[in-house]
């Protein structure tokens, strides 16, 4: 590893964990269990599609996690 790969990789880790974390909505998650279910979803988003909403699950689990979410923003699925 380089002394720039070194100097680097300890930024990236803060930026990659703390942007999905912002991107996590109280108001949305009704529930409170950090995870965003469809009917969560669709109630601030009712043009949110099932096929939508299977492509940002990419856990498969039925519920987006703050990476999904922030991943969904970032390819323009979802608003920010």
């Amino acid at each position: 590893m380089t002394r720039f790969q070194k100097s680097i990789t300890p930024i990236a880790a803060v930026f990659a964990l703390s942007a999905p974390v912002a991107a996590q909505d109280a108001a949305i998650d009704i529930n409170g269990d950090g995870m965003y279910s469809i009917a969560e979803l669709r109630a601030a988003l009712p043009s949110l599609s099932e096929d939508t909403f299977s492509v940002l699950d990419a856990s498969g689990d039925g519920q987006l996690d703050a990476g999904e979410i922030a991943a969904g923003i970032a390819a323009g699925l979802l608003p920010s």
